[in-house]
């Protein structure tokens, strides 16, 4: 069986696509596309690529039903740079090979993650894990990004004096920070990767990881483009209610009462809300400013 060729990918290939202030992705290699995962499906009975319509059909039906060693078929491996904080997000999924720039052997580069003004944000009341609506006024936002490259430079300053005194690179870098740049190269299959995608680029997701999965989707969509539109479809566009959800739903499509209240409840709203967010919504307020 020859190799798969993907145009769009071949183009993408080694191509920076930038995120955050210092980031980018990388696509560095890819192994099969849409026919390979056709392929794969269809060996069972001999069968290969057979018409986009066909394979377009065959490869939503495995989406769908969660058929999903087809698409484990398809493998991409990316560069990627990006903060230490957000790698030890990217690193809880352990479905994928990775190797990691070492502060051991390696001097660390003077590169460090500012938030741009926008993205600092305080402490949400009603998300024990995310940033508010709100925003602080122009003066404290500049003001914490000051604080932000005042201390970075201070503790990247002590770090090259202690490698200066040649002390070993490995306790050089111990007070190093999160904000860091680190880079690796990661492998992984496209059925894992789609399960990332909709971890990550939920609205729920840190801003600082959703936009590096943007950007992976990018790779993604180039290198199988059906596949992507069949997780687009019954994945990442899609609504999984419980039992306890779908019963309250029939209630509420008879006109009657549910038993969900609390946090059940607001859950259940959040996935109604996502399936009206199709419709225009109102012009939303200018966000509030804080000192």
């Amino acid at each position: 069986m020859s190799r798969v060729i993907v145009a769009e990918a071949e183009a993408l290939l080694d191509q920076e696509i930038p995120v955050l202030d210092k980031g980018f992705v990388r696509l560095v290699d890819y192994m099969g596309g849409d026919a390979r995962i056709v392929q794969s499906a269809r060996v069972s009975y001999g069968a290969g690529t057979k018409t986009v319509r066909q394979d377009r059909g065959l490869i939503h039906y495995l989406m769908k039903n969660w058929h999903t060693s087809p698409f484990e078929q398809v493998q991409l491996t990316f560069h990627t740079k990006m903060p230490v904080f957000v790698a030890r997000q990217w690193v809880r999924h352990r479905t994928a090979r990775l190797n990691e720039i070492s502060g051991r052997y390696s001097v660390m580069k003077d590169e460090f993650y500012v938030p741009s003004p926008e993205n600092i944000r305080p402490q949400s009341t009603n998300n024990k894990q995310g940033r508010s609506e709100e925003r602080y006024t122009p003066e404290a936002e500049q003001e914490i990004i000051q604080m932000f490259e005042d201390e970075q430079r201070t503790i990247y300053g002590n770090y090259e004096k202690l490698l200066e005194k040649n002390l070993a690179r490995e306790l050089a870098r111990n007070n190093l920070p999160l904000s860091l740049y680190t880079e690796w190269y990661w492998q992984i299959d496209l059925h894992n990767l789609f399960h990332f995608l909709r971890l990550r680029m939920d609205a729920h997701a840190q801003y600082e990881i959703r936009v590096y999965a943007e950007a992976m989707a990018q790779c993604a969509k180039a290198v199988a483009p059906l596949a992507y539109e069949a997780f687009e479809e019954h994945i990442l566009g899609s609504v999984q209610f419980s039992r306890a959800e779908c019963e309250a739903l029939s209630a509420m499509l008879a006109g009657q009462p549910h038993a969900l209240e609390g946090k059940p409840l607001e859950a259940f709203q959040a996935k109604l809300d996502k399936l009206q967010a199709a419709t225009p919504a109102e012009t939303p307020e200018e966000p509030q400013l804080i000192s």
